[in-house]
């Protein structure tokens, strides 16, 4: 796991100090060694920052060429069946004189045996890198196909720059970085910028499954799809798995039991977080199946019991005999950690989770270098009970032609849209069911006027919803929800729902979380119900083996396997999720930092949000509206972004 960035100005020059500082913005990406490639004569640099976790000696450094010098690497990332590349490469050439045992040299020496595409397609792991060929003067980036790894680009001041973080892109010199209206409408709907936009106007976010390459530094970079979740997934449910639900369970196992064994190899002390709920006691369960030690398991906990998994995971560690951490956060704890995030996501993000998740990176970093995570469960498994609302609500569209057609100005004039809470998410209000008839009658007819199933998704899920944003002049930008060829075609409803968060709330929000709360603290994070064989193989099991529905247990196979270890109590109760107690601490040890980020003074000379919106949501936040505390922690969130950030620095005069 490392951090990268680099530079291409076709009117040539010597860029190492500016390299330099691209590296040292990400050092905490990878603080075991630095080191850049330049060539001055075309203009055009790589700076890398490595976090040894596969051969940690020299032989591993980046960036890393070919023996001949045509092709320079610079990679963020794993490829667990890198050593099957290897022996794929010499069946192909014979013998290699290899230099070292890392996976970026296997990665290097494939693209140049293979071509980059044909490795693309071989590779198992998680992988964000650019790669320039010398000889045909070409830089080609790729990201892997879920997300896992990030990866920004774009043309600034004649440049183009790309890098794992925008802090690496924020540390070249001379650089007018602006603010993109567009995308901070999005933050403001989604709670995260969604790909391919940033926060920045002509930065963006290269998307799962993709590569771009650039042939000259002011071309339009051509992009290429080399894997689809979608194509995937629909290619997958026209070849079904054949077998029982009992069949299916140990298929499950003895595909993660796989990925669990491929992701435990590293040259570095290996954890695990456990939440003790199902997909993380099931990862762990599994790792310490597949190993005769016992597994480093961390959680942290709450003192509000109702938020706290802490004394849930401690019972699973116990059953499964791991060597277990915990810590419990104290208010002294959240406000320092309140004053880190900026520094690690960015760009606005407003997902409060990233508070423990961040905490529980620091906590598992002080004895491992790598941590395996449970994530992906919900998406593959249908493990959020939004997914049932959503398809009850697009069940209703299919039959609901008379509704479905009322128009846009009936319902924008309704009193009750005004009047209700104009962003929070309907799942988060019990899903139309405990909301109040008002609320219920009218937002139902706002999800049943959408033009399509996929935009009445994104309104279901939308914290703040246009024009009740509080961002002056609001646009609606086109995302994934717009494109149809992103909804599933499949005739169970949920599964193009949950394909949905596959492609949006997977990969930009809960990954990028995970991503920047470890990295920051250079611990390396991986997941292995991502591994894409093992998702291929959920994507074939019938709709009923992995569906939650009323009459169905939620993750049943999961369940079944994790209950061969873990007490089955456990495993029945609740979903609680990676909550925090937003609205306990804003109206408590937040309190002065939140309401110092929003004098109305500040906000109106900004002349980004709307200082009468702001203001009032607070005041509905100290009268203890629950939906409010969410809007204002996307407020506090960018406010807070914005004070740290180069835009903010430059127009206080800092």
């Amino acid at each position: 796991m490392c951090g990268f960035a680099g530079l291409w100005d076709s009117s040539g020059g010597d860029f190492t100090d500016t390299l330099l500082s691209m590296g040292k913005a990400i050092a905490h990406r990878g603080p075991d060694s630095g080191d850049l490639w330049c060539d001055t004569e075309i203009g055009f640099g790589l700076a890398h920052q490595r976090l040894a976790v596969v051969d940690l000696t020299p032989a591993g450094a980046q960036p890393m060429a070919t023996p001949d010098g045509r092709y320079i690497i610079a990679f963020n990332g794993e490829i667990y069946n890198h050593l099957t590349i290897r022996a794929e490469i010499e069946a192909s050439q014979g013998p290699h004189n290899w230099r070292g045992t890392s996976d970026t040299e296997t990665l290097l020496i494939a693209v140049a045996t293979f071509g980059l595409v044909p490795t693309v397609n071989k590779l198992v792991g998680m992988f964000a890198f650019a790669i320039w060929d010398r000889q045909n003067r070409a830089l080609s980036l790729v990201r892997d196909r879920f997300g896992e790894k990030p990866l920004y680009y774009g043309r600034q001041s004649g440049k183009f720059v790309f890098g794992s973080e925008l802090k690496s892109i924020e540390a070249i010199p001379d650089l007018e970085l602006e603010v993109d209206h567009d995308a901070l409408s999005l933050y403001f709907r989604h709670n995260y910028i969604p790909a391919p936009y940033s926060i920045y106007k002509g930065i963006a976010k290269l998307e799962p499954g993709c590569m771009l390459t650039l042939q000259a530094s002011n071309a339009k970079p051509v992009h290429l799809c080399y894997w689809s979740a979608v194509k995937k997934a629909e290619q997958q449910m026209t070849q079904p798995f054949q077998g029982s639900l009992d069949d299916a369970t140990d298929a499950v196992e003895s595909k993660l039991c796989e990925a669990i064994q491929g992701q435990m190899i590293a040259d570095v002390p290996v954890g695990a977080f456990l939440s003790g709920g199902i997909d993380s006691s099931t990862v762990v369960a599994l790792m310490q199946n597949v190993t005769s030690t016992k597994v480093n398991s961390f959680s942290i906990g709450f003192e509000d019991k109702q938020l706290n998994e802490a004394q849930h995971a401690k019972i699973v560690a116990a059953s499964l005999n791991t060597e277990h951490t915990e810590l419990y956060l104290s208010n002294t704890d959240i406000e320092q950690l309140v004053q880190t995030l900026p520094a690690l996501t960015d760009e606005p993000f407003a997902d409060s989770s990233l508070l423990p998740t961040h905490a529980v990176s620091k906590l598992a970093r002080k004895s491992v270098t790598v941590s395996l995570s449970g994530d992906g469960g919900d998406e593959l498994f249908g493990g959020y009970t939004r997914f049932l609302t959503a398809a009850k609500v697009m069940d209703l569209r299919k039959r609901s032609t008379t509704v479905g057609s009322v128009s846009a100005a009936v319902i924008a004039n309704s009193p009750l849209m005004k009047n209700s809470a104009s962003g929070t998410p309907v799942w988060r209000l019990n899903a139309l069911q405990n909301s109040g008839a008002g609320f219920q009658s009218s937002m139902l007819i706002h999800l049943l006027s959408q033009e399509s199933d996929a935009l009445a998704y994104r309104e279901l899920l939308s914290f703040w919803r246009n024009p009740d944003t509080p961002v002056l002049n609001p646009t609606t930008p086109i995302t994934y929800f717009h494109d149809e060829a992103r909804w599933l075609n499949n005739e169970h409803t949920q599964e193009a729902i949950k394909m949905m968060d596959v492609q949006t709330y997977l990969p930009d929000d809960i990954l990028t979380k995970v991503d920047r709360a470890a990295m920051n603290v250079s611990l390396e994070t991986r997941v292995p119900m991502l591994d894409h064989r093992f998702a291929e193989l959920v994507w074939s099991l019938p709709s009923e083996y992995r569906t939650h529905t009323n009459k169905s247990t939620p993750k049943r196979i999961l369940r079944t396997i994790a209950a061969q270890y873990v007490p089955l109590e456990q495993l029945d109760r609740p979903k609680m999720g990676f909550g925090v107690p937003l609205e306990k601490w804003l109206r408590g040890p937040l309190r002065l930092w939140a309401e110092s980020l929003i004098e109305p003074a500040a906000i109106k000379q900004q002349g980004i949000l709307d200082e009468s919106i702001v203001t009032a949501t607070w005041q509905n936040v100290l009268s203890g509206q629950p939906r409010a505390t969410e809007l204002m922690w996307s407020i506090l969130m960018f406010q807070h972004w914005l004070q740290h950030s180069p835009v903010g620095i430059r127009s206080s005069g800092r």
